[in-house]
Parts: C-alpha cells; structure tokens; sequence
C-alpha cells in the first residue's frame, strides 16, 4: 500500500512539474560577425537536459520558469540565462581567445582536435592520410579540378568544351540535387577563395584538398556552404596572391567572400559586363577595387545574395492565464520599419520571412483619429473593447496613445548629425542614390536656427560637413551630392565620430539627434548587435537621441538597426521608396525627430473576475518583467511629436472553454482570493513616461469598465493589419481566416484616407493574394 502512494505521489508532483513547463526557443549567433552557430549545448543548468542549436543556430527546448539556461561552444565563452517569464531567449557568444589553444580553427568554423574532414567526406578515419597523400600526388601533374574527380563521395567535374578557358562546373552533391546549377564554396588557406583563385594555384604548392558536403559543410561554413566545401592548404598557406577582383552587380558591390555567386551566372544572366585594370579600378571606386573591377549587369536588374538579411527571432505571445498572471507589460513601439520592408519583398514578388513581420509595427505604420491631449501630459489615452473579428468567443481589446502635435515654427532648434554608410554594399541605386533624395527632404524644411554636420563611414570614419546652418540649404545639399560609395563598413567608428561631434554642438534645451542611414552590413570595429548594444547604450547617456534608417535590400541587417533605435533613445523606418521617404521627413518631421516622452511603459493588469485569458498581438520583442514597470533605470520607447501608438490584446472572457487553453492544476500552497469589489471593471491601465530631458517617471492610470461597444473605423482596420500580418506570421491565433477577411475589414475601417496609405494597404494585400 505504501509503495502505490508513493507512486501515486511521485505521478503527481511529475504531472504538475510538467504542466508549469513551456517552450523556450531562440537564436543563438558570434558576437564578431552576427552569424548563427550550428552546434551550440543548450542545457538546463544542473541537470544534463539539453539540446543543439541547427545550422541557423536556433534551438527550442521545453523549461521551467525557475530553469537557468546555460549555452557552450568550443571557443567561445560560457553564457547563462534565467528563463522566468520570457518565452525566447537569443544569445550572442563571444570567443573565448583562451579556449584557442585546443581549438583547430577550420575556415570560419571551429572544431575539436579529432578530424572533422573524414565524416564529412564518407572516408574511414585509417585511410585520410592514405587518401590525402594520393590525392595531393595526383596534384602535381593534374588540374585541381580534375584531380577531385571521383576522389570523394558525390564530387562531379563538367568542362566547357566549347570555351575551354572558362572555370569548370563542380558539383557535390550530386545530379539529382535541386541545386545541381550552383557550386561548393572554395576555402584556400582559411580564406573563402573564387574559382579563378583555385585554378591559379601552382599545384606543386599544395599539401592537401578536403571536402565537407551535407550537414558537415554547413555545420562550419553556414547557409553559403549548402552545396558543399572544398578546403584547400598549401605548404607554405601563403598561395593565395590578392588578385581577386572586385565585383559589381547591378550596382551593388560583392564582398570577396560572396564572390563564388558569380560563378553560377551563366550568359542567359548577364545583359553587360565590363573589366577595369587595376589602375582604371581604384581611380573610379578606390581602394576596395584595388585589384580591378568587374561591372555586371543582369536581365533583371535586382540582383542580391540570397538569405542574407537578418531578422531577430520572434516567438509570438501566447494566452496568459489571469489567475497565475494578472499584470500585462510592455514597452511602447513607433518604429515602422516593418511595414515598409514586407511591402518591398510582396512588391517584389518574394517570400516573405516571418521574422521579418513585426505585428505592431505594421500596426502603427497607419495614423488613427485619436484625439489630442488636453491636460498636463503630452499625449491622450483611448481605449476600446469589441468582439474579435476572427474569433465570436473572446474579445478585443485597443489601448491607444495619441502624442501631442507641434507645428515646425514651436519646435526648439535642432542639432543634427548625419551619419551616412558610403560603404560598397550602399551602391546601388535604392541605396546610398535614394538615401541622398531623403534627406535632401528633410534639408528642405529645416529653418536657420538648425544645425546640421555630416559623418560618412567606409574603411573609416570622417567629416564632410561641420555644422552648417539650415539657413545655406544649397551647401548641404552639395555636400550630399558629393558622396560616393566604396569600401568596407566601419560602423563602431562612425558611431562613436558622429556622437562626438553631436556631443560637440550640444544644444540645450534644444534636439539633439544622430540620423543614421546604413543598410545594417556592419563587418569592421564593434560590429556584432551585443557590442553596438553596449557602445549606444552608453552613448546615449550624453543627451543625444538616435534615429536609424534601413535602405535597401540583398543584406539588410533589420536586426542590428533594431537594436541602435531601441538603446539609442530613437526610432528605425525603412525607406524602400521616396514616397516613403517622403512620409517619414515630409508628413512625420516632428515625429521622426522630435521627442515628446521618452521610456514609456505600459502595464495592464487584467481583472480576473472578468477575464480568463489575455495575449498580446505584436510587442515580442518589447516585452519587459513585471517589477521593470517602476525601475526608472530600466529604457523604453519613446513618443514622438504627433505619433500614434496603438496596441491590441485579445482577451477570453471568464467561463468561455477555449481550446487555445490547457488545463492547469489548482495549487497547492497558493490559493488566490478574487476580490468582489470593482466588478464592473475589465482592466486598468498604467502608464509611465519621462520628459525627453528627464529622469523620473510619471505615472497617468487609465481605468476601462467591461463595456463592449460597436467596433470604431481605427479598430476595425488596426484590426484587419493585425489579421494579415498573423496569416504572413503563419500564427496559430488566426483561426483560419483568409485574406479576402482581410480585404473586407481593412475596407470597413479605411474611413477618410487623406494620405491614401490605407488604400495602398488594401492594394497591397490584394496584390499579396495574388501571388
């Protein structure tokens, strides 16, 4: 009898542990160049539960809130996290330069001492040094190429009999692989290498060739080695002499380790293509041509590395049960760069990347009919409650800021730092070309009393222009005229220039901002998102706010510009087109560069009288805990001159069964009392904020009573957004709604389109359907 209660007991507490359990998941990168690690131990601490990050260094794992999440790599520093109630957890791993010495350093991947190259190449660990010595004695007296033929398990060589001086044509991974068309990557000497360079080497200089195919080659070399590697060392590892030319493709400039793509175009690609010598090279596009230049243009003429953009990891809000989580809180969002990223790749005709769809942002990209504050604090409160469009048995809910209004005469004088990426990856035309064309927009309004100064940043950082007076418009636009685009991307080092020179110029009482315009591919200096999350982090302790602009596509680093804006005290759009650039410096001037509240928090706590359930629609990202609500040291989002904010919950009210919901166990030592008083009410809302130049919070309280009333036009389209962007999201709350439900709503709610931006939406989603 007595071992069945012991059973019985061990069940239960099993049952319950397992119950308060959830699933935490995230992406885990290198903090020197921002690339997933394949590979890493994610293990609860204590305990040998645990799994590996995949090849694009994300994990899931089932946890506890209590849990300590420890990650380890070879190579890299040891990293702990605490779980409590975060749902995704991304961490950046420095490396451990100590750890080096056990390491052997592979091309850009590490790997312990025991071979690695065996498995990759299906070779028995025996015979490597048999097949090694072969392979390199086949070298002396054979073609690189022709002597890997057959030597390795899937390698096939294909010559161009007709134009016998073209590279040959390698594949590994077989002819039946849907990426037959496309090459392994070239590593000689630990540097990524072109096939030119391969076929250049003197073959009596070569010590050995491996090759990793499949889950090996992309557990080192990442996403670019899905088609195999090919590693190559020589006897002296100096074989490599730097006559790689630099490539331009429809104008946008391909770093050296890119430059394997090009060996996949064939002539059906390539409408022109002109060679410079090295002379004509670094005369027109400076050092970083200074071993020639190839220009190419393609038929189409949109050229760009494929999965090569980067996005933070989004784990969307789930239902929180009020009974064991009353308190709702979250930091305010204005950055709109979202929307105009998604339309760029529907009007592209591409995928769209889930993580790239940030719901509140596209939420927020739209202007709602909020009334003006009226009181002591810059901005009105309003909230709403309605039926849910796509669900009859919970609620939603609108809690929305409306920041107060200033015309450009009552702003104070500004102090502006242009900070402008004129690297190589900025010269195509909706680049650096279309970065110039913005800001001329935001030169035409400035008034005398502006100051603006320009930095550019390249292989290095520099002035262009000291602080000029708006008054002598013509000198800054010539400025930005001059600008040319060439070398690599100094990001660190222009950072730190433009705050000194914003620090420098400082105006009291006045707006003091850096505007960065950068496509985000920092690669020289602090370049991973951790260490330039520490260098705004401090920077913006000196007063000067920040705004980041994203242009351009092919590499844009969304996750890197997110972060500047959010620890920079400023704001990020993406700028795809000049009519967007006219909407960001043309009808938002005062919001895109004027703050009004800075640190702004929001708390709900749900009464559980009325509400079983509630979850957050967008704001992943801005999550904060609880006790952060009143930590004055704690950073948020700041409020614009005119902004709008706007965010959603949907809530399941008290006895409606949900099967989003499981069933929780009542708990044994916790019993929670409900109180009957404030019956009528559904929630309370808490909001804190400081003045721009402040550093103590004050605090507004917003009470809405369990009233549902017809939905508003701002709802019903803030809605229908919300909708589209859980179906681009593939959200699990969507509850099978189709896009024409989309079309419908968003139609309902468009009301007076001024600016037309909510009809462009509307075209936008039919469009999307259509695809």
């Amino acid at each position: 009898m007595k071992s069945l209660l012991k059973i019985i007991l061990v069940l239960t507490v099993s049952i319950q542990l397992q119950a308060q359990e959830k699933l935490i998941s995230g992406k885990v990168t290198s903090a020197s160049d921002n690339l997933p690690l394949p590979g890493v131990n994610v293990l609860i601490k204590g305990t040998t539960t645990g799994v590996q990050t995949d090849f694009d260094g994300l994990y899931q794992i089932n946890v506890k809130d209590t849990d300590i999440l420890v990650f380890s790599y070879v190579g890299f520093k040891t990293e702990e996290r605490k779980v409590g109630k975060l749902h995704t957890i991304s961490v950046v791993l420095e490396e451990d330069t100590a750890c080096l010495e056990e390491v052997v350093v592979v091309g850009y991947g590490t790997t312990t001492r025991r071979s690695y190259t065996a498995s990759a190449s299906q070779i028995k660990r025996q015979k490597q040094k048999e097949y090694h010595n072969k392979l390199a004695g086949q070298i002396q007296s054979t073609p690189i190429n022709q002597a890997l033929q057959g030597k390795a398990a899937g390698v096939q060589i294909t010559n161009n009999v007709s134009k016998p001086q073209t590279s040959s044509h390698i594949l590994i991974r077989g002819m039946a692989s849907v990426s037959q068309n496309k090459k392994p990557l070239i590593i000689v000497d630990g540097k990524v290498s072109s096939y030119d360079t391969m076929e250049r080497l003197n073959p009596n200089e070569i010590k050995d060739i491996n090759v990793l195919k499949n889950t090996s080659a992309t557990a080192l070399y990442g996403s670019r080695a899905s088609n195999g590697v090919i590693i190559i060392s020589t006897k002296n590892n100096n074989a490599i002499v730097e006559t790689d030319h630099l490539y331009i493709v429809d104008g946008m400039p391909i770093k050296k380790e890119h430059n394997y793509i090009i060996d996949n175009f064939s002539e059906k690609d390539i409408d022109t293509k002109t060679e410079f010598d090295k002379a004509d090279a670094r005369k027109k596009f400076g050092k970083i041509a200074k071993n020639g230049c190839i220009v190419i243009t393609t038929h189409q003429g949109n050229f760009r590395i494929d999965n090569n953009e980067s996005y933070a990891v989004i784990e969307e809000n789930n239902f929180e049960r009020t009974s064991l989580s009353p308190l709702s809180t979250f930091s305010i969002d204005v950055d709109k760069a979202s929307y105009s990223n998604i339309r760029r790749m529907i009007n592209n005709g591409m995928a769209i990347e889930p993580d790239a769809v940030k719901i509140e942002e596209m939420i927020n990209y739209f202007k709602y009919n909020y009334p003006q504050p009226t009181g002591e604090h810059p901005f009105s409160i309003i909230t709403e409650v309605v039926k849910t469009p796509w669900n009859n048995q919970t609620k939603l809910v609108k809690i929305g800021l409306q920041g107060k209004t200033y015309s450009n005469e009552e702003l104070p004088a500004s102090n502006l730092t242009f900070l402008i990426d004129v690297s190589g990856s900025m010269g195509s035309p909706n680049k650096l070309p279309l970065l110039k064309s913005a800001f001329k927009l935001l030169v035409n309004q400035l008034r005398e009393q502006d100051k603006v100064a320009i930095v550019v940043y390249a292989g290095a950082a520099g002035v262009v222009l000291e602080p000029t007076s708006g008054k002598h418009k013509e000198k800054i636009i010539a400025a930005l005229d001059n600008l040319n685009s060439g070398g690599s991307t100094a990001g660190g080092a222009g950072i730190k220039l433009a705050y000194k020179l914003a620090e420098q110029n400082f105006k009291k009482n006045g707006n003091n901002r850096v505007i960065l315009a950068t496509d985000g591919d920092f690669n020289v200096g602090a370049s991973s998102d951790n260490a330039m999350e520490k260098l705004i982090e401090e920077k913006r302790k000196s007063g000067v706010f920040l705004s980041v602009l994203g242009f351009g596509y092919g590499n844009y680093k969304d996750s890197k510009l997110e972060t500047l804006a959010d620890k920079g005290n400023g704001n990020h759009a993406y700028i795809d087109t000049i009519q967007e650039a006219q909407k960001v410096f043309g009808k938002e001037f005062g919001g895109t560069l004027f703050t009004i509240a800075k640190d702004v928090k929001i708390q709900i706590e749900f009464n559980p009288n009325k509400v079983q359930a509630y979850r957050l629609i967008g704001y992943e990202n801005r999550m904060l805990e609880d006790e952060d609500f009143i930590d004055d040291t704690k950073d948020a989002g700041e409020l614009g001159s005119g902004h709008t904010v706007t965010a959603l919950y949907e809530v399941i009210p008290v006895g409606v069964k949900s099967d989003y919901l499981k069933h929780v166990d009542d708990l044994k030592y916790t019993k929670s009392q409900i109180t009957e008083n404030y019956s009528d009410e559904l929630f309370t809302v808490k909001f804190r904020y400081k003045k721009p130049d402040g550093d103590k919070s004050i605090e507004m309280v917003h009470i809405q009573k369990d009233v549902m009333t017809e939905a508003s036009e701002d709802l019903k389209f803030a809605s229908a957004v919300a909708l589209f962007g859980m179906q681009l999201r593939q959200s699990k709350y969507y509850n099978n709604f189709n896009i024409k439900d989309v079309i419908a709503l968003a139609k309902l709610g468009k009301g007076n389109d001024e600016d037309g931006y909510k009809t462009e939406f509307i075209r936008l989603v039919e469009s999307y359907q259509n695809l």
